[in-house]
């Protein structure tokens, strides 16, 4: 038996006097977190790379300002986006290699319940940490005072669809060895949607017209991959199971 699969096993088992869903939910969101910032994981790679590549970014525009103010939003948001697509790879594999997805898909709140948690994990620990640092690292791009909180809020409502999303493409890919890049294939086209009327609000904003219904669209983005992708990715974790 591995370790990540004995890992698994203490904090999926619940105790005696509490509801066994409700520890199960909370210990695979809790183990899923302390993975991904365990070393080498996909929050400090994610967290790496958004640092990484605005300070690239910086450097490659050069003394240039205005241009880099200009573009800090789209940049912040297209580095996000990359980031998250580092460690959506992580998010069933290890378990489907191990056999401790097997396990999982026996716990009390199901596989349904395993892929919601996994998805919140996988927010809480990889998405959330990068949309608290988006401002920060926007002062490396030059990003203006007033812009930060139109980007701050169009990440929040819109990130929740990329784990959600990423989550399908995860699961359509659990089987197939090294598919990072079938994996991005299949994501990013259904990604475009939440970047779209993000940096939409955040245009909106600049341009002094209400980014309200841009924020909009994009919440109902996530709220649309709430409904579907946990379905979705449940029906294809089924089928590698298999």
């Amino acid at each position: 038996m591995t370790a990540a699969k004995q890992d698994m096993q203490e904090h999926i088992a619940p105790p005696a006097d509490t509801p066994a869903g409700t520890v199960s939910f909370a210990s695979v969101v809790k183990r899923d977190i302390r993975l991904a910032w365990a070393q080498g994981g996909a929050a400090v790679l994610g967290l790496a790379f958004l640092l990484m590549g605005a300070s690239l970014f910086a450097f490659g525009i050069g003394p240039a300002p205005q241009l880099l103010a200009r573009i800090a939003g789209g940049t912040l948001w297209v580095l996000t986006v990359l980031a998250v697509l580092l460690s959506l790879d992580r998010l069933y594999q290890a378990d489907y290699e191990d056999g401790s997805l097997d396990d999982m898909a026996l716990s009390p709140i199901g596989l349904g319940g395993i892929v919601l948690a996994k998805v919140t994990a996988h927010w809480l620990g990889t998405l959330l940490p990068l949309v608290l640092a988006a401002p920060f690292v926007g002062l490396l791009l030059n990003l203006e005072g007033r812009l930060m909180l139109p980007l701050l809020v169009s990440l929040l409502f819109a990130t929740p669809a990329l784990s959600l999303i990423g989550s399908i493409g995860a699961a359509l890919t659990v089987a197939v060895r090294r598919g990072g890049v079938l994996l991005s294939l299949l994501v990013l086209p259904l990604y475009v949607p939440s970047l779209l009327f993000a940096m939409s609000a955040v245009e909106a904003f600049v341009l002094g017209t209400d980014p309200l219904a841009h924020l909009a669209l994009a919440l109902a983005v996530s709220l649309l991959a709430l409904v579907v992708a946990p379905f979705a990715s449940v029906a294809a974790l089924r089928l590698a199971l298999d």
